[in-house]
């Protein structure tokens, strides 16, 4: 019975770890995965457990990374397709890797990973841009 346990709230974390997503990086998956892995190891019991589960979360979280950072770049790649007269473009901030949105109330947004040219979507209004 405790082993079923064990396995249910090691899939429960491996889930809702590999569910949560945002402006992750390749690096942030690679922890999140060691996390996850080195937890469940450790539910078993022993240090060696949860030593090998680490590295085997380290690996698949770095492999989830890659995976959506090239999904990411395609989805950007996709977009230059589309007819750009109808939005507007950012300013440029002073700041690395951010811009103000042209739609009110003008939040800095971070546009991190994404390329000149592409469109970046405003998440207070839903609604389109031009990054510069």
């Amino acid at each position: 019975m405790k082993s079923l346990l064990t396995l249910a709230l090691t899939a429960a974390l491996a889930v809702s770890s590999l569910s949560l997503t945002s402006c992750d990086t390749v690096g942030d998956r690679v922890l999140g995965g060691a996390a996850v892995g080195a937890i469940a190891g450790g539910l078993t019991g022993s240090g060696r457990n949860a030593a090998a589960g680490a590295a085997i979360g380290a690996a698949a979280g770095g492999l989830i990374g890659v995976i959506e950072a090239e999904n990411e770049r395609s989805y950007y790649a996709r977009g230059y397709a589309e007819p750009y007269r109808s939005y507007p473009v950012a300013k440029r901030t002073g700041r690395y890797n951010y811009v103000i949105s042209p739609y009110s109330p003008y939040y800095e947004i971070n546009v991190r990973g994404v390329p000149p040219g592409a469109l970046v979507r405003d998440p207070s209004c839903n609604r389109l841009f031009i990054r510069p």
